[in-house]
């Protein structure tokens, strides 16, 4: 069973840690490689139960996103240079959107 499944008198109430993301994406990396082996085996209906968890799992995944207090996005990783991120900015464009 899914991590993410918590009974309704529990919700709220667990804390979440690195490891428990951790987790959650492991088992998301689990899920997928399972749906790619059912469909690939012609076994569609098989896969439906697991892309409920897997989507389940996202939207838990993105609601814990949206509630972290770090809410500037960082798209760049903290090993990033310079030059990487003048070359990112000027190929895509600048970060404001303008």
């Amino acid at each position: 069973m899914s991590i993410v499944f918590v009974p309704k008198g529990q919700r709220g109430k667990a804390k979440i840690t690195q490891e428990t993301i951790q987790q959650l994406l492991d088992e998301n990396d689990q899920l997928v490689r399972c749906i790619t082996e059912y469909m690939q085996k012609g076994r569609a209906v098989e896969c439906v139960q697991y892309q409920q968890i897997l989507h389940r799992n996202i939207v838990y995944l993105a609601t814990i996103a949206d509630a972290s207090p770090n809410t500037e996005p960082s798209i760049f990783s903290s090993k990033a240079t310079s030059d990487e991120v003048s070359s990112t900015t000027t190929v895509n464009g600048p970060l404001d959107g303008s």
